[in-house]
């Protein structure tokens, strides 16, 4: 996770990216994502191979006189490709965090369209997180009694470092603006 010119820059560039202070004013913006570890390129071989010894093992059956056996690998074939797909379509969602001195803005989407949005004030905000998160455990940012849950699909590590990246970028935030880095 990557934010804009906090010391924190160098965790996991995978699932938050730093993209600058789009807005004027802008301390800190994150884009989290989940991590996916298999390309569409290793999918596919993936795909191939399962595919090949299906209908490779599937053929011996045919020959042997037990051909519905081949309707069942084929079967097992399109069930691991819809699994797959829908891990897919899971891994395209997003939360985009920016800290501004006034508010944090938290927007979250799927396949790159915001679906909501989320507007906390700086001054109040702070961040939540257990010394030892478990995996699935989201940082909470809370603001006033409102609360947002980030990165629920992170490791426990990444949200670590996420957490102390945003709690840098609030304590930068409400620095008087001549005390602010640029």
């Amino acid at each position: 996770m990557s934010d804009a010119g906090s010391d924190n820059a160098d965790a996991a560039t995978a699932t938050a990216g730093s993209r600058g202070g789009t807005e004027a004013g802008c301390v800190f913006d994150a884009l989290l994502y989940p991590h996916r570890s298999l390309s569409p390129r290793g999918f596919f071989w993936l795909m191939a191979v399962i595919a090949s010894v299906s209908f490779t093992v599937g053929g011996y059956f045919y020959l042997s006189g037990a051909w519905p056996v081949l309707g069942f690998f084929g079967l097992d074939v399109a069930v691991v490709w819809l699994c797959f797909r829908a891990n897919y379509r899971a891994g395209r969602v997003f939360e985009r965090v920016r800290v501004f001195p006034d508010r944090v803005l938290v927007e979250r989407g799927h396949d790159g369209r915001t679906l909501s949005r989320e507007t906390l004030e700086t001054h109040w905000a702070r961040v939540a997180l257990s010394t030892e998160p478990r995996p699935g455990e989201p940082a909470r940012l809370i603001s006033r009694g409102h609360e947002a849950a980030l990165g629920g699909f992170l490791s426990p590590e990444e949200t670590l470092d996420f957490a102390d990246a945003l709690k840098a970028a609030l304590d930068r935030a409400r620095l008087p603006d001549h005390l602010r880095q640029p």
